[in-house]
């Protein structure tokens, strides 16, 4: 058996559904029998018509009374079946559903599943799914539902699901070791494979799922837990000087520091003395200070003679690191430059010869810095800000040009405490937890469609007061060509329709690096009015004149984005609003946009979206480059979380790597998980 066979070879695929197959990243048989099931029905408990309340799903058992019939209705086909039990009588309506004109018999049995609608004791249900009485395709069972790509229906991937499942059925090999299946009374992965996607009740459901999840998280924290204990090697790192204070620049400051920052600073001089290297992760939400700490921590490194990488994503971003490091650190004689890929060939040739003799202090740059032909003389200090925009990987990379050199991570993404500490497992966290005094509340408005006008009203009022607008375009399925074709279309309406008196340009993600720097630097100018992007503007530019954002259909953009959006205005002295315009009446949909409107903290609102989303959402691979999470879910799943956190300690303390018979399982999971991001 090979787990690695392509899908289009399973039975029931062929050419045109494989495409469909691909979407949903199924390539192999591995990647359909790990594609878990969102959530199931349980279609297998048969209801009498008569108790059947009104809204309820239920499976009913019933005996066609009459043939199908074909009603005309405002140009459409309804087809009606009358049916009944022992208890009473309900109509089963279809809309254009003509095929089905010879599938019931009158007098046979049939079961039905779906909606009931029940008006002052008239029974209907719409557009059930059915099976004749003796057959449990659709019905008589649990039925698994699965996240789908449009012209993908349940019905057929089920049926290839069932395919791919007969195919590997008693041949999985195991892989967690015997003594973890026995301790903690976890199911092989054979009766979790199948239970999964067919349990035979809740129970059998409720096994399989733990049995993987605990797998899941075990192989993360494992990986994680190696990852930094091969930081912790017995090499030394920096022991900075003592009596290089950082008291010196912060002294030098316009400004006062927060108690948060003062206290994240002492952590990291800590960190910076001793003897070991300083992994740590320095969490701060939008506009709390996490660039002034760094630019105290890079004093420090230099003024004890070892130079600073500042790695950031965007190039925008790293020209902005620039000026306000050379405007704090300049005057302490400290010298500052900035490698982007936009510079000349012979700038970057006399900048790299600069920096190999030490004579460039601090090095600002997005991942140009990882080329091999940079080369630090004397590198001390790694920071990357925006850490999800880096892998693991791209941070070791940069750290490699030095000597087991400090490393700090910063990120405007709020993850719950208990969470980063499981995610970021290879680093220690600081956290600043309050903003500076003098930063204005971003009023925070949620409206519909219906407001559209009364929206655009009041961005005009803010152009003609001075202002510039963000108008952020809904993201859509994770689609770049369908993203593309929708800000491009919000553009025209904006620019010719809607505002065709001002200066409107759009950015997104398929333009150039330059031609997207370009735009920025145009509205940072006050040379446009209203921009309107994608989310690239996510980590992005301070514009202090741009106070309005609307994000429309926020209703499609997880609460954390949500804020990491909002978080680019509110930057300057003026009041800043946020505006998010929504669609669709769910409850979930008005809670989020409620915590939006209601608090302006991030960690509260990643709380809420872990909660209210899963962590499938919360965490992609870019946020913390480690896989995806397939089944996890780190807010129903802490318990387990902490339980594997533990198992994985206890795990290494006593095989730091992996090498006893017992536990080679162990280390085979971790390799074809992590590939080659991790070496044991």
């Amino acid at each position: 058996m090979d787990l690695n066979k392509d899908v289009k070879y399973i039975k029931g695929v062929g050419p045109n559904r494989v495409q469909l197959l691909n979407k949903l990243g199924i390539f192999t048989l591995k990647d359909l029998i790990t594609y878990y099931p969102r959530t199931y029905e349980d279609r297998s408990k048969p209801r009498n018509i008569a108790e059947c309340a009104n809204g309820d799903e239920v499976l009913i058992e019933a005996v066609a009374c009459g043939s199908l019939s074909d009603v005309r209705l405002k140009g459409k086909t309804m087809q009606k079946l009358l049916v009944r039990d022992e208890t009473g009588s309900c109509t089963i309506t279809w809309f254009n559903q003509s095929y089905l004109k010879n599938k019931f018999e009158i007098g046979k049995s049939y079961k039905f599943y779906g909606k009931i609608v029940n008006n002052f004791g008239k029974i209907t249900m719409t557009s059930p799914v059915f099976d004749e009485d003796k057959k449990n395709f659709n019905t008589g069972k649990i039925i698994p539902l699965y996240p789908l790509t449009y012209q993908l229906s349940q019905n057929v991937l089920r049926r290839i699901m069932e395919a791919g499942l007969a195919e590997v059925e008693g041949k999985l090999e195991e892989t967690l070791p015997n003594y973890l299946l026995e301790e903690y009374r976890l199911e092989t992965i054979n009766e979790a494979t199948k239970y999964i996607h067919f349990p035979r009740e809740l129970k059998d459901f409720e096994q399989a799922r733990k049995r993987l999840v605990f797998e899941e998280l075990l192989c993360t924290q494992l990986a994680l837990l190696t990852l930094k204990n091969s930081y912790c090697k017995d090499e030394q790192g920096i022991s900075f000087n003592k009596n290089v204070k950082m008291s010196d620049v912060i002294n030098q400051l316009p400004f006062k520091l927060t108690k948060a920052q003062i206290r994240v600073l002492e952590e990291i001089d800590h960190n910076m003395e001793a003897k070991t290297s300083m992994n740590r992760l320095l969490q701060g939400d939008v506009g709390s200070g996490k660039t002034v700490v760094a630019i105290c921590a890079a004093y420090k490194a230099v003024k004890c003679g070892y130079q600073v990488a500042i790695m950031v994503p965007t190039a925008i971003l790293a020209t902005q690191h620039l000026e306000n490091f050379q405007k704090m650190l300049e005057q302490l004689n400290i010298k500052c430059e900035l490698l982007i890929s936009g510079i000349t060939k012979k700038k970057k040739e006399q900048l790299l010869e600069r920096l190999a003799n030490g004579d460039i202090d601090i090095l600002i740059g997005t991942h140009a810095m990882i080329e091999e032909n940079v080369i630090f003389k004397n590198l001390g200090l790694v920071v990357t800000d925006e850490q999800h925009r880096f892998g693991v990987k791209q941070r070791t990379k940069i750290a490699e040009k030095g000597k087991n050199p400090d490393v700090l991570v910063m990120t405007a993404t709020p993850i719950p405490r208990t969470l980063a500490l499981i995610l970021y497992g290879d680093l220690d966290i600081s956290i600043i937890d309050e903003l500076p005094p003098n930063r204005k509340k971003i009023e925070t408005f949620a409206v519909n469609t219906k407001m559209t006008q009364r929206v655009n009203g009041f961005i005009e009022q803010q152009i003609q007061e001075g202002r510039q607008a963000y108008i952020v375009c809904p993201l859509v399925e994770e689609n770049e060509e369908l993203d593309l074709k929708s800000v491009e279309q919000l553009y025209e309406i904006y620019q010719k329709k809607v505002f065709p008196q001002y200066k409107v340009e759009c950015i997104h993600g398929k333009m150039r690096p330059k031609q997207k720097d370009e735009i920025m630097e145009k509205f940072k100018a006050k040379q446009i009015d209203i921009l309107i992007s994608t989310t690239v503007i996510e980590v992005g530019v301070d514009v202090p004149n741009s106070n309005i954002m609307v994000i429309e259909n926020a209703e499609r953009f997880g609460l954390a984005q949500l804020h990491q959006l909002r978080g680019r205005v509110g930057r300057g002295n003026y009041q800043s609003y946020c505006i998010l315009k929504y669609e669709g009446k769910s409850e979930t949909v008005k809670e989020r946009m409620k915590v939006m409107c209601s608090t302006n903290d991030g960690f509260v609102i990643s709380e809420k979206d872990l909660e209210l989303r899963g962590s499938g959402d919360f965490f992609g691979t870019m946020q913390h480059g480690i896989p995806e999470f397939k089944i996890a879910n780190l807010f129903e799943d802490m318990p387990i979380l902490k339980c594997v956190q533990e198992i994985a300690t206890k795990i290494l303390q006593h095989d730091p790597r992996l090498e006893e018979t017992k536990n080679l399982l162990l280390k085979d999971l971790i390799k074809d998980k992590f590939m080659k991001r991790i070496e044991i």
